[in-house]
């Protein structure tokens, strides 16, 4: 009996002890990997910064470029692209927040609800050079924008609106129901009660997403180089219709077109920094906002 019990007890011992085994081995693989992916985004980001730091100043913010391209600064680049994604949001969060209304406050479950989820999902699932061939398609060529900051702008809209309806649509969904039972209770409309109670809460979920949403069509290339994208222009566009530099499509020029590729290499790298700044500070602002709203909610 007592030689049953001690055998017992080793195979507990055993198979614990394998079980922690691949325990750790496991949690060592996450580790790894990890770690492996913020190593690769630490390298990336200090290369672009080691080599763009060199010629980022003030003067290459605010100058025009210069003999070709192969002087000079960037201000247009970052005003056409300031301006690209600006109109864009301008155009498509008051079409994404009015579709997430509908999803979240009056769809009802069944084939048309079903339709238009799935259309989603497929919007955003589709390349962005295709964006890019549908706005050349349609705008460029039968609206007749040309290429231009209108037709760049609409053409990033419609890639980016599946993302502001989903954000959206989970802000609306965040509000709590009772909210809403308050409001009802108290008399109001549907409509009142959207307009007055959920939206104001879901404002802050809104704003973050638009404001990650511009960081997003801000790095995009394939969807401007059919529609908007200038190789060159001396200035900010006067108008809607006229075409702009944009940083991404700026940084593929250089890298690729013309004669004086390894003498602007010093310069693709500045706008390559310049764009990451950008970036990120769009994305630390969004987290910023989102951080200091949910301090200020008391639900």
């Amino acid at each position: 009996m007592y030689d049953i019990e001690t055998t017992k007890e080793s195979f507990k011992k055993v198979r614990k002890k394998k079980r922690n085994i691949k325990h750790g081995i496991f949690l060592s693989l996450i580790r790894m990997f990890g770690f492996s992916g913020a190593i690769t985004l630490f390298v990336i980001l200090f290369f672009v910064f080691y080599n763009g730091f060199q010629v980022l100043s003030w003067n290459f913010i605010t100058q025009p470029p210069l003999d070709a391209m192969t002087k000079g600064g960037i201000f247009p680049v970052i005003m056409g692209t300031i301006l690209l994604t600006t109109l864009c949001m301008i155009i498509v969060v008051p079409i994404g927040v009015t579709t997430a209304i509908f999803l979240a406050e009056y769809s009802k479950p069944g084939y048309m609800l079903k339709s238009v989820m799935m259309s989603i999902y497929t919007l955003a699932g589709v390349p962005s050079v295709v964006f890019g061939l549908f706005g050349l398609g349609v705008f460029v060529v039968m609206f007749n924008f040309g290429m231009s900051l209108l037709a760049g702008s609409m053409t990033l809209a419609i890639m980016i609106l599946p993302y502001i309806i989903s954000t959206s649509e989970e802000a609306l969904k965040a509000v709590p129901y009772s909210f809403k039972e308050a409001s009802f209770a108290c008399g109001a409309t549907k409509w009142q009660t959207i307009r007055k109670i959920v939206l104001p809460t879901a404002m802050p979920g809104i704003l973050t997403g638009a404001i990650l949403g511009t960081a997003k069509v801000s790095g995009e290339t394939a969807p401007i180089m059919f529609t908007a994208a200038a190789f060159f222009t001396p200035g900010v566009p006067r108008s809607l219709f006229e075409p702009v530099m944009a940083l991404p499509y700026h940084i593929y020029v250089l890298a690729t077109a013309g004669t004086h590729i390894e003498e602007t290499r010093p310069i693709q790298y500045g706008t390559a920094l310049s764009l990451i700044v950008l970036v990120l500070g769009m994305n630390l602002l969004g987290i910023i906002f989102r951080s200091r709203q949910r301090k200020k909610k008391a639900w």
